[in-house]
Protein backbone atom coordinates (compact mmCIF):
# COMPACT_ATOMS: atom_id res chain seq x y z
CA UNK A 1 0.00 0.00 0.00
CA UNK A 2 2.94 2.67 0.67
CA UNK A 3 4.34 1.55 -2.56
CA UNK A 4 1.17 2.43 -4.09
CA UNK A 5 0.71 6.01 -2.43
CA UNK A 6 3.81 6.90 -4.14
CA UNK A 7 4.95 8.25 -0.53
CA UNK A 8 9.30 8.15 0.35
CA UNK A 9 9.98 5.97 3.08
CA UNK A 10 11.90 7.61 6.55
CA UNK A 11 13.46 5.00 8.54
CA UNK A 12 13.90 5.84 11.69
CA UNK A 13 15.66 4.56 15.15
CA UNK A 14 14.19 2.72 17.52
CA UNK A 15 14.98 5.90 20.00
CA UNK A 16 12.44 7.33 17.09
CA UNK A 17 9.60 4.41 17.18
CA UNK A 18 9.40 4.12 20.69
CA UNK A 19 8.94 8.15 20.63
CA UNK A 20 6.23 7.57 17.93
CA UNK A 21 4.36 4.08 19.53
CA UNK A 22 4.20 6.79 22.99
CA UNK A 23 2.64 9.40 20.99
CA UNK A 24 4.83 11.87 20.16
CA UNK A 25 4.66 12.81 16.71
CA UNK A 26 8.34 14.41 15.32
CA UNK A 27 11.24 12.57 14.41
CA UNK A 28 14.01 14.91 14.12
CA UNK A 29 16.79 14.91 11.42
CA UNK A 30 19.40 12.57 13.57
CA UNK A 31 16.70 10.13 13.99
CA UNK A 32 16.66 9.24 10.35
CA UNK A 33 18.49 6.17 9.58
CA UNK A 34 17.62 5.75 5.60
CA UNK A 35 15.52 8.02 2.49
CA UNK A 36 14.19 5.86 -0.09
CA UNK A 37 12.51 8.26 -2.47
CA UNK A 38 11.86 12.28 -2.93
CA UNK A 39 9.43 14.84 -1.93
CA UNK A 40 9.70 18.40 -2.15
CA UNK A 41 9.80 20.62 1.04
CA UNK A 42 6.38 20.16 2.70
CA UNK A 43 5.33 16.59 1.16
CA UNK A 44 4.19 13.38 3.17
CA UNK A 45 6.58 11.10 3.89
CA UNK A 46 6.09 7.42 5.27
CA UNK A 47 7.88 6.63 8.39
CA UNK A 48 8.97 2.98 8.88
CA UNK A 49 10.81 0.83 11.97
CA UNK A 50 14.07 -0.62 10.84
CA UNK A 51 11.86 -3.57 10.41
CA UNK A 52 9.76 -2.55 7.91
CA UNK A 53 7.07 -1.68 10.45
CA UNK A 54 4.53 1.26 9.31
CA UNK A 55 4.56 3.65 11.94
CA UNK A 56 3.06 7.05 10.68
CA UNK A 57 2.71 9.69 8.02
CA UNK A 58 4.38 13.19 8.06
CA UNK A 59 5.34 16.30 6.74
CA UNK A 60 8.59 16.82 6.14
CA UNK A 61 10.95 19.43 7.05
CA UNK A 62 14.16 19.64 5.30
CA UNK A 63 15.66 22.71 7.33
CA UNK A 64 14.01 21.82 10.59
CA UNK A 65 15.20 20.06 13.16
CA UNK A 66 12.15 18.22 13.06
CA UNK A 67 12.48 16.75 10.03
CA UNK A 68 8.92 14.82 10.35
CA UNK A 69 5.68 15.85 11.70
CA UNK A 70 3.44 13.07 12.01
CA UNK A 71 0.16 13.89 10.60
CA UNK A 72 -1.72 10.15 11.31
CA UNK A 73 -0.62 6.75 12.29
CA UNK A 74 -3.17 4.89 10.06
CA UNK A 75 -1.90 3.31 6.79
CA UNK A 76 -5.43 3.38 5.46
CA UNK A 77 -5.70 7.31 5.39
CA UNK A 78 -6.00 9.45 1.95
CA UNK A 79 -4.40 12.79 2.50
CA UNK A 80 -6.84 14.58 0.32
CA UNK A 81 -9.10 17.52 1.01
CA UNK A 82 -11.47 15.49 2.41
CA UNK A 83 -9.35 14.08 4.93
CA UNK A 84 -8.15 17.54 5.99
CA UNK A 85 -11.88 18.92 5.81
CA UNK A 86 -13.21 15.95 7.90
CA UNK A 87 -10.10 16.74 10.53
CA UNK A 88 -11.28 20.23 10.83
CA UNK A 89 -14.68 19.18 11.33
CA UNK A 90 -13.41 17.11 14.51
CA UNK A 91 -11.39 20.33 15.86
CA UNK A 92 -14.38 22.62 16.04
CA UNK A 93 -16.77 19.22 17.14
CA UNK A 94 -14.32 19.06 20.18
CA UNK A 95 -14.94 22.55 20.93
CA UNK A 96 -18.70 22.87 20.77
CA UNK A 97 -18.49 19.69 23.31
CA UNK A 98 -15.98 21.21 25.98
CA UNK A 99 -16.79 24.84 25.61
CA UNK A 100 -20.57 26.75 26.51
CA UNK A 101 -22.15 28.21 23.81
CA UNK A 102 -20.70 31.67 24.77
CA UNK A 103 -17.24 30.63 25.18
CA UNK A 104 -17.19 29.84 21.23
CA UNK A 105 -16.81 33.23 19.95
CA UNK A 106 -13.78 33.60 21.71
CA UNK A 107 -11.46 30.30 21.75
CA UNK A 108 -8.64 28.33 20.15
CA UNK A 109 -10.09 26.59 17.15
CA UNK A 110 -6.75 24.85 15.56
CA UNK A 111 -3.82 23.71 18.67
CA UNK A 112 -1.17 22.17 16.75
CA UNK A 113 -0.08 18.95 17.59
CA UNK A 114 -3.01 18.51 20.09
CA UNK A 115 -5.30 18.57 17.28
CA UNK A 116 -2.87 16.58 14.49
CA UNK A 117 -2.57 20.01 12.85
CA UNK A 118 1.45 20.13 13.71
CA UNK A 119 2.60 23.30 12.90
CA UNK A 120 -0.43 25.75 12.74
CA UNK A 121 -2.87 27.45 15.56
CA UNK A 122 -6.08 29.00 15.18
CA UNK A 123 -7.41 31.51 17.62
CA UNK A 124 -11.12 33.12 17.33
CA UNK A 125 -12.01 36.53 18.45
CA UNK A 126 -15.28 37.30 17.24
CA UNK A 127 -15.32 37.76 13.88
CA UNK A 128 -12.19 37.33 13.25
CA UNK A 129 -9.96 34.28 12.98
CA UNK A 130 -6.15 34.33 13.56
CA UNK A 131 -3.73 31.78 12.37
CA UNK A 132 0.03 31.25 12.97
CA UNK A 133 1.73 29.12 10.33
CA UNK A 134 5.02 27.78 11.81
CA UNK A 135 5.41 24.44 9.58
CA UNK A 136 6.25 24.06 5.86
CA UNK A 137 3.85 21.64 5.60
CA UNK A 138 0.66 23.82 7.03
CA UNK A 139 2.10 27.20 5.05
CA UNK A 140 1.89 24.88 1.83
CA UNK A 141 -1.87 23.46 2.44
CA UNK A 142 -3.17 26.81 4.14
CA UNK A 143 -4.81 27.91 0.82
CA UNK A 144 -6.72 24.92 1.52
CA UNK A 145 -7.32 24.80 5.23
CA UNK A 146 -7.94 28.65 6.39
CA UNK A 147 -11.25 29.09 3.52
CA UNK A 148 -12.16 25.37 4.39
CA UNK A 149 -12.51 26.11 8.16
CA UNK A 150 -14.19 29.57 7.40
CA UNK A 151 -16.52 27.70 5.71
CA UNK A 152 -17.32 25.45 8.39
CA UNK A 153 -17.48 27.65 10.97
CA UNK A 154 -20.01 29.72 8.56
CA UNK A 155 -22.37 26.36 7.91
CA UNK A 156 -22.36 25.86 11.89
CA UNK A 157 -23.79 29.90 12.15
CA UNK A 158 -20.73 31.20 12.96
CA UNK A 159 -20.16 35.03 12.15
CA UNK A 160 -16.18 35.17 10.76
CA UNK A 161 -15.55 38.35 8.49
CA UNK A 162 -11.62 37.42 8.31
CA UNK A 163 -8.97 35.80 8.54
CA UNK A 164 -5.37 37.41 10.13
CA UNK A 165 -2.42 35.83 9.60
CA UNK A 166 0.01 36.32 12.33
CA UNK A 167 3.63 34.51 11.40
CA UNK A 168 5.94 37.50 12.51
CA UNK A 169 7.64 34.11 14.69
CA UNK A 170 10.81 33.53 14.33
CA UNK A 171 10.02 29.84 14.40
CA UNK A 172 9.14 30.36 10.82
CA UNK A 173 12.86 31.24 10.16
CA UNK A 174 14.06 27.61 11.34
CA UNK A 175 11.37 25.83 8.65
CA UNK A 176 12.73 28.51 5.97
CA UNK A 177 9.45 30.48 6.09
CA UNK A 178 9.64 34.85 6.01
CA UNK A 179 8.01 35.98 8.67
CA UNK A 180 5.07 38.75 8.23
CA UNK A 181 1.33 39.28 9.09
CA UNK A 182 -1.32 40.45 7.26
CA UNK A 183 -4.86 39.48 6.41
CA UNK A 184 -5.33 36.22 4.28
CA UNK A 185 -7.43 36.99 0.91
CA UNK A 186 -10.28 35.03 1.32
CA UNK A 187 -11.75 34.01 -2.19
CA UNK A 188 -13.65 37.06 -3.60
CA UNK A 189 -14.11 38.62 0.22
CA UNK A 190 -12.68 42.00 1.23
CA UNK A 191 -10.89 42.11 4.56
CA UNK A 192 -12.02 43.84 7.71
CA UNK A 193 -11.19 47.42 7.69
CA UNK A 194 -10.00 47.22 11.23
CA UNK A 195 -7.51 44.85 13.03
CA UNK A 196 -9.23 45.39 16.29
CA UNK A 197 -12.08 43.72 18.16
CA UNK A 198 -14.29 43.28 20.71
CA UNK A 199 -14.47 39.87 22.49
CA UNK A 200 -16.77 39.10 25.93
CA UNK A 201 -15.17 36.55 28.10
CA UNK A 202 -16.66 35.29 31.75
CA UNK A 203 -18.65 38.86 31.28
CA UNK A 204 -15.50 41.34 30.68
CA UNK A 205 -15.14 42.82 27.53
CA UNK A 206 -11.98 42.98 25.85
CA UNK A 207 -10.47 45.57 23.10
CA UNK A 208 -8.45 42.53 21.08
CA UNK A 209 -5.53 44.29 18.42
CA UNK A 210 -4.61 41.23 16.55
CA UNK A 211 -2.33 42.94 14.56
CA UNK A 212 0.10 44.51 17.59
CA UNK A 213 -1.38 42.50 20.68
CA UNK A 214 1.21 39.47 21.92
CA UNK A 215 0.91 36.24 20.11
CA UNK A 216 -2.39 36.00 18.40
CA UNK A 217 -3.57 39.15 19.90
CA UNK A 218 -4.63 37.90 23.76
CA UNK A 219 -4.14 34.46 25.59
CA UNK A 220 -7.25 32.41 25.64
CA UNK A 221 -5.62 29.74 28.11
CA UNK A 222 -6.43 31.46 31.30
CA UNK A 223 -9.82 31.86 30.93
CA UNK A 224 -11.11 29.22 32.89
CA UNK A 225 -8.47 30.02 35.59
CA UNK A 226 -9.74 33.85 35.07
CA UNK A 227 -13.01 32.33 36.43
CA UNK A 228 -11.47 31.12 39.27
CA UNK A 229 -9.61 34.07 40.57
CA UNK A 230 -12.43 35.76 40.11
CA UNK A 231 -14.70 33.48 42.63
CA UNK A 232 -11.96 34.43 44.99
CA UNK A 233 -11.39 37.63 44.88
CA UNK A 234 -15.26 38.95 46.53
CA UNK A 235 -14.19 41.35 49.17
CA UNK A 236 -10.45 41.37 48.97
CA UNK A 237 -7.19 43.70 47.85
CA UNK A 238 -5.93 42.84 44.85
CA UNK A 239 -2.52 42.70 43.31
CA UNK A 240 -2.32 41.53 39.56
CA UNK A 241 1.34 41.53 38.65
CA UNK A 242 2.37 41.18 34.81
CA UNK A 243 -1.01 42.34 34.06
CA UNK A 244 -0.76 42.57 29.97
CA UNK A 245 -4.09 44.02 29.32
CA UNK A 246 -5.66 43.12 32.38
CA UNK A 247 -7.15 39.88 32.05
CA UNK A 248 -6.81 38.81 35.86
CA UNK A 249 -7.69 41.98 37.34
CA UNK A 250 -10.45 42.71 35.66
CA UNK A 251 -11.85 39.55 36.57
CA UNK A 252 -10.73 40.10 39.97
CA UNK A 253 -12.55 43.63 40.02
CA UNK A 254 -16.26 41.52 38.45
CA UNK A 255 -16.08 38.81 41.02
CA UNK A 256 -16.52 41.70 43.50
CA UNK A 257 -12.79 42.69 44.94
CA UNK A 258 -13.13 45.49 47.41
CA UNK A 259 -10.14 47.04 45.14
CA UNK A 260 -7.46 45.51 42.61
CA UNK A 261 -3.74 47.23 41.53
CA UNK A 262 -3.09 46.14 38.03
CA UNK A 263 0.84 46.41 37.57
CA UNK A 264 2.59 45.74 34.02
CA UNK A 265 6.56 47.13 33.54
CA UNK A 266 4.95 48.01 29.83
CA UNK A 267 3.00 51.45 29.67
CA UNK A 268 1.21 50.49 26.40
CA UNK A 269 -0.63 47.39 28.17
CA UNK A 270 -1.02 49.55 31.59
CA UNK A 271 -3.38 52.03 29.05
CA UNK A 272 -4.59 49.15 27.47
CA UNK A 273 -5.44 48.10 30.59
CA UNK A 274 -7.14 51.10 31.89
CA UNK A 275 -9.04 51.40 28.69
CA UNK A 276 -10.33 47.77 29.38
CA UNK A 277 -11.47 48.85 32.89
CA UNK A 278 -13.29 51.85 31.25
CA UNK A 279 -14.79 49.97 29.20
CA UNK A 280 -16.59 47.59 31.81
CA UNK A 281 -17.33 50.27 34.16
CA UNK A 282 -14.70 49.09 36.72
CA UNK A 283 -12.48 52.17 37.05
CA UNK A 284 -13.56 53.22 39.92
CA UNK A 285 -12.26 50.20 42.42
CA UNK A 286 -9.28 49.87 40.62
CA UNK A 287 -5.47 51.24 39.92
CA UNK A 288 -2.54 51.03 37.25
CA UNK A 289 0.86 51.47 37.61
CA UNK A 290 3.59 51.02 35.28
CA UNK A 291 6.72 49.01 37.28
CA UNK A 292 8.76 46.23 37.44
CA UNK A 293 7.23 43.72 39.10
CA UNK A 294 10.99 42.46 40.48
CA UNK A 295 11.56 46.15 42.00
CA UNK A 296 7.88 46.84 43.11
CA UNK A 297 7.63 43.82 45.74
CA UNK A 298 10.34 44.57 47.50
CA UNK A 299 9.69 48.03 47.77
CA UNK A 300 6.52 46.90 49.38
CA UNK A 301 7.90 44.62 51.65
CA UNK A 302 9.84 47.44 53.08
CA UNK A 303 6.69 49.91 53.26
CA UNK A 304 4.12 47.80 53.80
CA UNK A 305 1.59 45.62 51.72
CA UNK A 306 -2.53 46.46 51.80
CA UNK A 307 -3.08 43.37 49.60
CA UNK A 308 -4.62 39.95 51.00
CA UNK A 309 -4.81 37.96 47.50
CA UNK A 310 -1.66 38.78 45.33
CA UNK A 311 -1.85 37.32 41.51
CA UNK A 312 1.52 36.05 39.64
CA UNK A 313 1.20 35.37 36.46
CA UNK A 314 4.37 36.56 34.55
CA UNK A 315 5.51 36.03 30.84
CA UNK A 316 7.66 32.55 30.40
CA UNK A 317 10.87 32.65 31.89
CA UNK A 318 12.47 30.20 30.08
CA UNK A 319 12.01 29.31 26.34
CA UNK A 320 14.74 26.42 26.35
CA UNK A 321 16.28 23.76 28.65
CA UNK A 322 19.52 25.78 29.12
CA UNK A 323 17.88 28.67 30.73
CA UNK A 324 15.66 26.47 32.85
CA UNK A 325 17.59 27.32 36.51
CA UNK A 326 17.63 30.80 35.75
CA UNK A 327 13.86 31.06 35.16
CA UNK A 328 13.33 28.91 38.29
CA UNK A 329 15.21 31.38 39.77
CA UNK A 330 12.77 34.20 39.25
CA UNK A 331 10.06 32.21 39.73
CA UNK A 332 11.19 32.01 43.20
CA UNK A 333 12.02 35.20 43.73
CA UNK A 334 8.45 36.70 42.95
CA UNK A 335 6.74 33.69 44.77
CA UNK A 336 9.01 34.13 47.99
CA UNK A 337 8.10 37.89 47.88
CA UNK A 338 4.21 37.81 47.40
CA UNK A 339 3.95 34.97 50.40
CA UNK A 340 5.71 37.13 53.00
CA UNK A 341 3.94 40.24 51.75
CA UNK A 342 0.63 38.01 52.37
CA UNK A 343 -1.01 38.43 55.42
CA UNK A 344 -1.46 34.79 57.47
CA UNK A 345 -4.83 33.59 55.47
CA UNK A 346 -3.97 35.71 52.71
CA UNK A 347 -4.43 34.43 49.16
CA UNK A 348 -1.49 33.42 46.22
CA UNK A 349 -2.34 32.52 43.12
CA UNK A 350 0.61 32.07 41.10
CA UNK A 351 1.78 30.31 37.44
CA UNK A 352 4.11 29.35 34.36
CA UNK A 353 3.09 29.29 30.89
CA UNK A 354 6.96 27.70 30.11
CA UNK A 355 6.38 23.77 29.61
CA UNK A 356 10.67 23.63 29.94
CA UNK A 357 9.86 25.07 33.40
CA UNK A 358 7.77 21.31 34.53
CA UNK A 359 4.95 21.15 36.84
CA UNK A 360 7.66 18.90 38.94
CA UNK A 361 10.20 21.56 39.03
CA UNK A 362 7.24 24.72 39.60
CA UNK A 363 5.86 22.60 42.83
CA UNK A 364 9.52 22.23 44.05
CA UNK A 365 10.35 25.88 43.57
CA UNK A 366 6.82 26.85 45.41
CA UNK A 367 8.27 24.98 48.43
CA UNK A 368 11.52 26.20 48.44
CA UNK A 369 9.98 29.40 48.27
CA UNK A 370 7.45 28.93 51.43
CA UNK A 371 10.24 27.34 53.78
CA UNK A 372 12.08 30.75 52.97
CA UNK A 373 9.17 32.81 53.17
CA UNK A 374 8.45 31.07 56.71
CA UNK A 375 4.79 30.14 55.48
CA UNK A 376 2.84 27.29 54.71
CA UNK A 377 0.70 26.56 51.66
CA UNK A 378 -2.82 25.39 52.17
CA UNK A 379 -3.74 24.30 47.88
CA UNK A 380 -7.06 25.36 47.22
CA UNK A 381 -7.06 24.73 43.21
CA UNK A 382 -4.56 23.22 40.67
CA UNK A 383 -5.46 23.87 37.38
CA UNK A 384 -3.93 24.29 33.91
CA UNK A 385 -4.36 25.31 30.57
CA UNK A 386 -8.02 25.71 29.18
CA UNK A 387 -9.69 22.66 27.47
CA UNK A 388 -9.51 24.56 24.01
CA UNK A 389 -5.76 24.16 24.39
CA UNK A 390 -6.30 20.50 25.12
CA UNK A 391 -3.30 18.37 26.02
CA UNK A 392 -2.28 15.44 24.22
CA UNK A 393 -0.64 12.72 26.40
CA UNK A 394 2.16 11.81 24.94
CA UNK A 395 3.19 14.92 23.79
CA UNK A 396 4.61 16.69 26.83
CA UNK A 397 4.91 20.12 24.54
CA UNK A 398 1.04 20.39 24.65
CA UNK A 399 1.20 20.46 28.36
CA UNK A 400 2.92 23.70 29.13
CA UNK A 401 0.58 25.96 31.74
CA UNK A 402 0.67 25.62 35.50
CA UNK A 403 -1.56 27.21 37.65
CA UNK A 404 -2.14 27.07 41.51
CA UNK A 405 -4.04 28.38 44.08
CA UNK A 406 -3.26 28.89 47.59
CA UNK A 407 -3.95 30.31 50.78
CA UNK A 408 -0.62 31.46 53.12
CA UNK A 409 -1.18 30.26 56.24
Amino acid sequence: MKAERGYPRYTVTPKAEAAILRGHPWVYGEEVLDIQGETENGGLVDVLSRKGRYLGTGFLSQQSKIRVRLLSRNANDRFDEAFWERKLRWAWDYRKSVLRLEDLSCCRVIFGEADAFPGLTVDRFGPILVAQVLSVGMEVRKDFLLPALVRILRSDGQTITGVYERNDEALRDKEGLPQGKGWYPLPGETPPASPVTEITENGVKYLVDVENGQKTGFFLDQKFNRQAVARLAAGKTVLDCFTHTGSFALNAALGGAKHVTAVDVSQAAVDMARANAERNGLTDRMDFLCENVFELLPRLEKEGSPYDFIILDPPAFTKSRKTVANAMTGYKEINCRAMRLLPRGGYLATCSCSHFATEEKFCEMLRSAAHDAGVQLRQIEARQQSCDHPILWGVEESSYLKFYLFQVI
